[in-house]
């Protein structure tokens, strides 16, 4: 495909790099990843069993067909944009979702122009959420091409909470640089909630990333999601066991490069009482990394993360200036974007 058979300037350093000899030049592809929080992208009509009346037009946001639109629209705009740093025109080839409340939002969402245009399609499977939103994924059919799709349910531990439900962990298997990749999408529970329920979550989809390398140990693994923790936190760092160095990976563990996002350049996703917080992220099996000294990348390997950042979506006055420019904030209608940024991984493998 010749938009992405031209290396870009970004690639020039790695390829020199990683040259075997000095006259001998190597070239390589780039691939984006992405995951975005949708904030409340509902329709405004009322689901069968959901909680959603707050999103009707006589509820308390008032949501209505005018806002609707507009909101699939900036979504649909930010998406599109997703990656273009690196890859100009073409953008991520999947992106994770969460707070999406159903197919027909989906459906709504590609196709807006600015994803229409690449033929962007989706994965969706209803889960149990009492609100109604749900984790998806949109794809470019002509970058990924899907497998399979499942909803591994969150299953509580405890009879106290028999009656909690809240968002499973979307598995989506597909084909990306002609390897075998899965992405895990989440939508941990809130900070309304003890941690002990993310790291219940952490611990659950660790044993599903584990049971998928025992189905293809060569199967290329990307958690995602908004997991409403930290990298440093015990239900990434512990449970799951997203490590912050490469070189430090143990057998079971995951590489999380936002770590030292939040640690080192004190920047996250979402900002609250003036702090950053980083919960928006995108981890990976050990096969997708190289660690110090390698320079292989005949597959597809991790070369670096972006917090996906643009001026509109950012607050340029009042109170919360500085932060996330939200649809909604303090029940005034902002026409805005989302609480969280997304975040982007690039990939890279070695044209052959």
């Amino acid at each position: 495909m010749k938009k992405l058979s031209v290396v870009s300037l970004f690639l020039l350093a790695l390829v020199g790099a990683y040259a075997q000899q000095p006259q001998q030049k190597k070239s390589f592809s780039v691939y984006a990843v992405g995951f975005y929080n949708q904030e409340n992208l509902f329709d405004c009509t009322h689901d069968e069993g959901k909680n959603d009346y707050e999103f009707l037009p006589e509820g308390s946001y008032k949501w209505n067909e005018m806002k609707y639109k507009s909101k699939l629209h900036n979504m649909a705009t930010v998406l599109s944009e997703m990656g273009t740093d690196v890859l100009p025109g073409v953008g991520c080839a999947f992106i994770g979702l969460s707070e999406v409340e159903n197919a027909h939002c989906l459906e709504d969402l590609c196709a807006q122009p600015e994803l229409s245009a690449r033929g962007f399609k989706f994965c969706h499977v209803e889960g149990p959420d009492s609100r109604g939103v749900d984790c998806a994924l949109i794809y470019n059919p002509k970058l990924f091409s899907v497998r399979d799709v499942k909803l591994v349910p969150y299953v509580t531990e405890r009879a106290k909470d028999s009656l909690f439900v809240t968002r499973g962990f979307l598995a989506v298997s597909g084909t990306l640089a002609g390897e075998h990749v899965t992405a895990v999408v989440c939508h941990w529970p809130s900070r309304f909630s003890d941690s002990y329920y993310r790291e219940l979550a952490g611990r659950q989809v660790r044993q599903l990333k584990d049971s998928l390398l025992r189905d293809d140990p060569q199967c290329k693994v990307m958690v995602m999601g908004d997991m409403n923790d930290d990298p440093i936190d015990r239900s990434m760092h512990k449970e799951l066991g997203a490590k912050a160095e490469a070189d430090d990976l143990e057998e079971g563990d995951m590489y999380n490069p936002w770590y030292n996002i939040l640690v080192k350049k004190n920047t996250g996703t979402l900002r609250y009482q003036g702090a950053w917080n980083l919960f928006d992220q995108i981890v990976m099996t050990p096969n997708m990394v190289n660690q110090e000294g390698s320079r292989d990348f005949s597959t597809l390997k991790f070369w670096k993360p972006e917090i996906f950042r643009r001026d509109y979506l950012f607050q340029t006055e009042g109170l919360y200036k500085g932060g996330t420019k939200r649809t909604t904030a303090g029940g005034v209608w902002l026409n805005g974007y989302s609480d969280h940024l997304p975040v982007v991984v690039y990939l890279v493998k070695e044209r052959r």
